[in-house]
């Protein structure tokens, strides 16, 4: 990964004229075979792309980012949420590559932010939606978007099992819930690499899906879809953002956002 770089991948802000937007943090080649074919996510450029890792990001004093990565606001989503629209972005783009569909029933293991969204954006999709959460502000944000607690006597009954924790026992919690031929959608990041339950995730025949980050299907970017949602449901955004504080408060804001089980989610810095 590229070192150096100032951080902040979520943010928004207005335009010259007074927009409302929120950006999609990627600055592609557009060139590239994976550009030239729509799937400008995986860009050959790789990390060096992403705005607020390879390129300096929203908590900068100056971050440019390209036209091609302005998300326009839709009326009803505040640009005061609309950080979120790169996380429920990531969601929005596993759901789809998943084929999530309305009569499914799909586990989610993890309830942070990535989670969370998840869980919006599989309730979008029609599924029926179960939550394995660590803390409690967790699992009553799920309850509020709609996700129930998984219950007793539940492995192996689930059509799609998302992971949104990223460790051995969350993978190893999905292959557990998933039923023979289910899919699995990796939404999590995978810091410290991987161990998967190969023995189980083979007998059961589950279909792995890695998503990563987010692009477009025809003309529908997936930051697009995303916006849409927060704007329709404005209980993820409530649900979600626990803490806000103004820029000279950020070391207190990151040790407030580290503290899970004081219940925070998504803490957010505001000029």
């Amino acid at each position: 990964w590229p070192r150096g770089a100032t951080l902040g991948h979520e943010f928004a802000g207005y335009l010259g004229d007074g927009t409302p937007v929120a950006v999609e943090p990627l600055d592609p080649c557009w060139s590239c075979a994976p550009c030239r074919n729509g799937d400008y996510h995986r860009c050959v450029r790789g990390a060096a792309m992403v705005i607020g890792v390879g390129i300096d990001g929203g908590m900068a004093e100056e971050c440019i980012v390209p036209e091609s990565a302005i998300v326009a606001l839709p009326a009803g989503l505040s640009v005061r949420d609309a950080c979120l629209v790169e996380p429920m972005a990531v969601a929005v783009h596993g759901v789809r590559r998943g084929a999530v569909h309305a009569t499914e029933r799909v586990a989610i293991v993890g309830g942070g932010a990535i989670g969370l969204c998840g869980v919006a954006a599989a309730r979008a999709a029609g599924a029926d939606v179960d939550l394995v959460a660590r803390h409690d502000a967790q699992r009553a944000a799920g309850a509020q978007l709609g996700a129930n607690a998984t219950g007793d006597d539940v492995a192996g009954v689930y059509d799609v099992v998302i992971d949104a924790a990223g460790t051995t026992e969350s993978l190893q919690q999905c292959i557990d819930l998933a039923k023979p031929g289910a899919r699995m959608i990796l939404l999590a990041t995978y810091w410290g690499g991987m161990q998967m339950p190969g023995f189980e995730l083979c007998m059961k025949e589950v279909t792995v899906i890695p998503a990563a980050q987010y692009n477009r299907l025809g003309p529908s970017r997936d930051v697009d879809v995303a916006a849409n949602i927060l704007a329709t449901n404005p209980r993820i955004a409530q649900s979600l953002i626990t803490h806000r504080f103004p820029l000279d408060a950020a070391a207190e804001a990151f040790a407030v956002a580290a503290d899970r089980k004081a219940g925070a989610i998504k803490v957010v810095l505001e000029p």
